[in-house]
């Protein structure tokens, strides 16, 4: 039996779906992927031949607004789908679910699976957008009409789709605890005891509250030199990018530490007291998963998909969404109480061994999916 993932960024395939991939390897499968890029030498595409998995290319612009360009994406992944014929698939993110989901109909695979990671740019904003957002839930709408099951990482994405009719009341859906975190692979590291030390790990996008952790960094040097803030990540192609420029003058006044895009996030968490993640809205944040199994305290916001990561002031804390001041207490808060940060830190791997062991949460989608 044949099954084909579907993803719109390479990377994110080894990265967060790497344990799932392997375990349906385990029950048996023929294990395809498909993503843009994937041409050739791409050492994302070298690395999953040396797994075993069949790996295919295909178009996709991942932010772009072009029809023509999308219905070439659902042609290109209709003929993908005729030729290899799977027997089940799944996709993630936007533009996979919504495409992947009709190609996967029309190309009749028996079985559909939709993972729903985050909800994105399109619906958190609200300036001028209504129209495309209003297009963004009809093909949402008539995408998921075709799958079998669709998956949510929380418990506010999947109410908000029944809520507002995109996920039909007769359809299947399951809660899962996000992708989930490899937590042998991220044990726990000792906290540094050099002053407080910050990090967010994230895309450098608005919505995920870098701005709001720049200005609350700026506050606190302010009146803490001591104090560090490193920020991980990488300026992206979506219209909510923090820009270069800001970014430039962040790190020029001393404001953060900007550590880049790291392969390997582990140092930079090992490295930090504290992580921190102001994020508007996420399915499950995979880098608070990782933090937490690394034994750190979390603040993040009282979102959708973080809230459900932190129980206030037992492994972190929780602040409003947009809200630089709150956030500033917040960090102000464990900077002035370094005994709750060490308590905090051991509770979050606890959580994390609990709820968000990768293995766990494979084992429950592989049974919902009918491989378990």
């Amino acid at each position: 039996m044949r099954f084909l993932m579907i993803a719109s960024y390479a990377e994110s395939l080894i990265a967060f779906r790497g344990p799932l991939m392997e375990a349906l390897q385990d029950s048996g499968l023929e294990m395809h992927v498909a993503a843009p890029g994937l041409l050739e030498g791409h050492p994302v595409r070298v690395a999953l031949e040396a797994r075993g998995v069949v790996v295919h290319h295909f178009p996709l612009d991942r932010t772009g607004r072009n029809p023509l360009a999308d219905f070439r994406t659902l042609f290109a992944l209709y003929r993908l789908m005729r030729g290899i014929r799977p027997d089940s698939m799944m996709s993630y993110t936007i533009k996979p679910v919504i495409y992947g989901m009709l190609a996967g109909w029309l190309a009749r695979v028996p079985r559909r699976f939709a993972l729903i990671t985050g909800l994105g740019y399109t619906f958190r904003d609200e300036e001028g957008r209504n129209s495309l957002r209003a297009v963004v839930l009809r093909l949402y709408t008539l995408a998921l009409r075709q799958a079998h099951i669709t998956f949510f990482q929380n418990p506010d994405d999947e109410a908000l789709f029944r809520r507002s009719g995109i996920l039909a009341r007769h359809k299947r859906s399951c809660i899962v605890n996000g992708s989930g975190v490899d937590i042998a692979s991220f044990q726990v590291a000792p906290l540094p005891d050099d002053g407080p030390r910050f990090l967010l790990v994230a895309r450098l996008l608005g919505d995920k509250g870098v701005r709001e952790y720049a200005e609350a960094a700026r506050r606190i040097r302010a009146r803490r030199s001591g104090a560090r803030f490193g920020l991980v990540g990488w300026i992206d192609t979506s219209p909510d990018a923090i820009a270069q420029h800001e970014l430039d003058e962040w790190v020029a006044d001393g404001t953060v530490d900007f550590l880049g895009r790291l392969s390997d996030v582990r140092p930079a968490i090992a490295g930090c007291n504290v992580f921190v993640l102001p994020s508007y809205g996420e399915g499950t944040p995979r880098a608070v998963l990782e933090a937490m199994a690394m034994g750190r305290p979390i603040i993040t916001t009282d979102a959708p998909g973080c809230r459900e990561t932190v129980v206030d002031g037992d492994n972190g804390l929780l602040v409003p969404v947009k809200s630089a001041g709150a956030l500033e207490q917040a960090m102000m808060r464990l900077i002035e109480d370094w005994e709750q940060v060490e308590r905090m830190g051991q509770r979050s791997r606890q959580i994390a061994e609990h709820k968000y062991d990768v293995h766990k949460i494979n084992a429950a989608m592989l049974r919902e999916m009918g491989f378990g």
